[in-house]
């Protein structure tokens, strides 16, 4: 598989929507892909949580990188987590 890269702008959304970097990475190379805005592909990865995210619990944590993905590389713009 590609390198993947992550842009500062996603490294950020990890810190405030509560994703890790390998969680991210997990879910580019294992997530299932659907098409994204401006030619580019969401990533969904569901992991198992069992935690509290803003003062509820929740099983499920859902890891979704919108990626762009070049000959090289891919580079993930930004990220969405969803709790469940």
């Amino acid at each position: 598989m590609k390198p993947i890269r992550l842009t500062r702008h996603a490294q950020l959304q990890c810190v405030e929507r509560g994703a890790t970097e390998t969680e991210v990475r997990e879910a580019v190379r294992l997530g299932t892909r659907e098409p994204a805005k401006l030619g580019r592909l969401m990533c969904r990865y569901n992991f198992h949580y069992g935690r509290e995210w803003m003062g509820h619990e929740h099983p499920i944590k859902q890891v979704a990188p919108v990626i762009a993905e070049s000959e090289d590389e891919i580079v993930v713009i930004t990220v969405f987590t969803f709790y469940f």
